[in-house]
């Protein structure tokens, strides 16, 4: 049984099945909707989409980006530069792809309802969960419905704000970050899109650097729309995945950067504010009774590394892997997430780095650009070999080919 049927839960269900178990999903919302926005698949992601018969689909609606470009946000010079596209697929035996991240659901879903080992129940909400002798036994209400499902494994895969996390760890709660990220989406043939176009380059990933703030840019829906996300610090509004505010505290932060930037925030929007939660990554994420937490619900980090859905996708991939490996669920459970965990956190590590470069002032952001100024593409390339050429265990070479 999975509880909730996002990216890490529909991961889940298409690995889980792939080994021949039978999936039931329950998600609380009633209609499976276009919600989220852009999403970033690096490599070590889109490897395990291409197994799991999703990339293909995906790959119709996204869009493969030229480079990974920084750029100083009051000058507009660029900074530093990664080759994606070819250069990224010839390196790391996939490709790294940006989509919305309602077009990669869509995609998991299609490929979810083809097979007949899983079943999705919508406007389904996971209650109680009760641990037996060999299963646990899990509560259900649907169309104002109560019934008891058993099942060998109960994966919480619910998000940042997970109602599950309290079975492997009492109280446990997401915490605010202190930073907010700012979204929109342009039509890339509109006024403000052909602006968005004279910055950069509108075929990259481009993140803006600024000390009270960053934006991150790429296209989406196949080059039709460019996503917009700026990241400030602030206070959270609310539980919740986001709200409509004044955009006056994101004005506040861009002030001192190139016109033609902060022009393109007036003329943007309208924009939605989220809340950047996260969870503490020390804490269990599974219970030898057969529980385990995947993707936000076990790990929320800050998006800086860009590696939310990929980590997700992993998680997914590797659990469903390491229950169809063993004779044991509860060994297979510590196993799983004893090798999960220093992963996990080395990627979070990295998003804390990159947050902290790219809002460096004064003599600490001379010393940044002096330093990216000294790699070369190739070699800041080669800094992510062990972030995007991670492959799960025990695939063998050929299965990366």
């Amino acid at each position: 049984m999975i509880a909730g049927a996002g990216i890490a839960g529909l991961t889940a269900a298409l690995a889980f099945a792939r080994h021949g178990f039978g999936v039931r999903v329950y998600e609380r919302s009633p209609v499976l909707e276009e919600v989220g926005a852009g999403l970033q698949l690096s490599p070590n992601a889109t490897r395990i989409l291409d197994r799991l018969g999703v990339l293909d689909l995906v790959s119709a609606s996204a869009v493969r980006p030229e480079a990974v470009v920084l750029r100083d946000a009051a000058k507009l010079a660029e900074r530093a530069r990664v080759p994606l596209g070819a250069a990224a697929e010839q390196r790391w035996k996939a490709p790294y792809l940006v989509a919305h991240r309602a077009d990669l659901q869509s995609a998991m879903l299609a490929r979810a309802t083809e097979s007949p080992l899983i079943e999705i129940a919508t406007g389904a909400t996971v209650g109680a969960v009760e641990a037996l002798a060999d299963c646990v036994r899990v509560s259900v209400t649907q169309d104002g419905i109560d019934s008891h499902i058993e099942a060998a494994l109960f994966v919480a895969a619910d998000g940042v704000w997970s109602a599950s996390r309290r079975l492997v760890g009492p109280k446990e709660k997401s915490k605010f970050s202190g930073e907010l990220a700012w979204r929109t989406t342009l039509s890339a043939d509109s006024d403000v899109g052909r602006q968005f176009a004279v910055l950069t380059s509108p075929a990259t990933v481009t993140t803006f650097l600024h000390p009270r703030f960053h934006l991150v840019a790429y296209p989406i829906r196949a080059g039709a729309a460019i996503n917009l996300v700026a990241f400030t610090p602030g206070n959270s509004i609310a539980e919740q995945w986001s709200g409509e505010t004044d955009t006056g505290a994101l004005k506040r932060a861009m002030g001192g950067t190139a016109p033609a930037l902060s022009k393109l925030i007036d003329e943007a929007g309208p924009w939605t504010v989220w809340p950047l939660h996260t969870v503490d990554q020390s804490r269990p994420w599974t219970s030898p009774s057969g529980i385990a937490l995947i993707g936000d619900a076990a790990h929320a980090m800050t998006p800086f590394a860009a590696q939310g859905a990929a980590m997700a996708i992993e998680d997914a991939y590797t659990l469903a892997d390491a229950i169809a490996e063993a004779t044991s669920t509860a060994e297979a459970l510590a196993r799983w997430e004893t090798s999960r965990k220093p992963r996990v956190l080395k990627v979070a590590r990295r998003g804390a780095l990159n947050h902290f470069a790219w809002h460096a002032a004064g003599p600490v952001a001379l010393a940044r650009n002096l330093f990216l100024k000294l790699k070369s593409p190739e070699s800041l390339a080669a800094d992510m070999d062990w972030l995007y050429g991670w492959t799960p265990p025990g695939w063998l070479d050929e299965d990366r080919l």
